[in-house]
């Protein structure tokens, strides 16, 4: 009985510790609407914001348009599925298309209270800021 009881245990702990949200958003980013301040230490030039949601949803608005990716990864670590973005064509189309091309090469992320640093392989470096 008591084996029975403690296998029963066992299996509900693994299951309920593998089905937790690992991603971004359960490490302080989720339910925050960030703005990007920086890219590579230079101040951003255009308005783009990102949210992250629940099992690696991530939305956005770059200057032209909306995009949504899923993050795979398991927090520190970063990885886009294919980004799907709206068609809206404006003034800003190559800031949003090097941004959005930025953002699928991210490979780690950190949360440091109201900062979001995103950083990629080669060192390129993308910083938002909490909006309140």
């Amino acid at each position: 009985m008591f084996r029975s009881l403690f296998y029963v245990f066992s299996v509900f702990s693994c299951v309920s510790a593998c089905s937790a949200d690992e991603t971004l958003a359960a490490y302080g980013a989720g339910d925050i609407l960030w703005r990007l301040t920086e890219v590579d230490g230079t101040p951003a030039s255009a308005t783009l914001t990102m949210e992250f949601g629940e099992d690696g949803a991530v939305s956005g608005a770059a200057p032209c348009n909306r995009f949504a990716a899923q993050n795979t990864a398991p927090y520190p670590w970063f990885a886009l599925s294919p980004i799907l973005a709206t068609k809206r064509a404006c003034p800003a189309l190559s800031q949003e298309q090097d941004f959005l091309t930025l953002l699928q090469s991210i490979t780690q992320s950190e949360v440091l209270d109201n900062v979001l640093i995103l950083r990629n392989d080669a060192g390129q470096e993308m910083v938002f800021n909490a909006v309140d």
